[in-house]
């Protein structure tokens, strides 16, 4: 990994580089090469911006907060899923040149801009919406910041559906009805919610076709997820709980 140093070293080690660019929509389409200058601490995203502002205007890419608070310019930078605006480009840089594409795995809209509607679908899927257990009118549920289950469900509640750790999925490139690892980990965080009251609808939906016991735990998304969240073991907790409930109904 680079350090402080020696990104800066590298941010004036040339001049321009050579960027290429997916373009094209859900029908196809085709690389783009750019020659963009360097700047001092440039991120990805400035590069994107750079294209779309001096070079062609007609680049169609997300973005919002730019400070990596809100997830949506999410990219394949050199075919790994990253948050652009988080995204130094002395980190990346190979010979001079990096290559940006959208997101693998979701339907592209059109260049760098993919249609998120699959992705939260199979939130809705997982059961992973909250389910109240007590109306507006009735007194807040004391919840103890070190139980064991609150400990569980706050480990994952950093997750700003960013779509990283679903682009990293091999199974989810591989089969889609997959829920993918972004509805799965947040299936665990509200079963572990004790405010949430619907943990059986839940095991009901991730043991279902797709679910969590689809994972292969290759651990993609963990290792890729910006927050450092593990989604891996939230699937795995999900595997224990459902295997648990299998078998005391057998025993039942």
């Amino acid at each position: 990994m680079l350090d402080d140093a020696s990104i800066a070293e590298t941010d004036h080690a040339a001049d321009s580089i050579a960027v290429s660019v997916w373009r094209g929509d859900a029908s196809g389409g085709t690389w783009e090469t750019f020659t963009v200058p360097r700047q001092p601490s440039q991120t990805v995203l400035d590069i994107v911006t750079w294209i779309q502002q001096e070079a062609d205007p007609t680049l169609t890419y997300r973005f919002a907060c730019r400070v990596g608070m809100c997830g949506s310019c999410a990219m394949m930078v050199n075919d790994e899923p990253r948050w652009t605006c988080r995204t130094h480009v002395g980190r990346v840089v190979k010979d001079g040149a990096i290559s940006i594409a959208p997101l693998r795995n979701l339907p592209v809209i059109k260049d760098l801009a993919t249609d998120m509607d699959p992705f939260f679908d199979k939130w809705v899927k997982a059961e992973a919406t909250h389910h109240p257990s007590a109306g507006r009118h009735d007194d807040f549920a004391a919840v103890l910041p070190d139980d064991e289950q609150r400990v569980e469900a706050s480990a994952g509640i950093e997750c700003i559906n960013c779509a990283v750790c679903y682009a990293a999925c091999d199974t989810v490139a591989g089969n889609p009805d997959y829920l993918g690892p972004a509805a799965l980990q947040r299936a665990w965080t509200l079963y572990n919610d004790s405010r949430d009251d619907a943990g059986g609808a839940i095991l009901d939906a991730v043991s279902a076709q797709g679910g969590c016991h689809s994972c292969h735990s290759m651990g993609s998304c963990t290792h890729y997820c910006p927050n450092d969240l593990d989604p891996m073991g939230a699937i795995a907790g999900l595997k224990r709980a459902t295997a648990k409930r299998f078998f005391r109904r057998g025993r039942g």
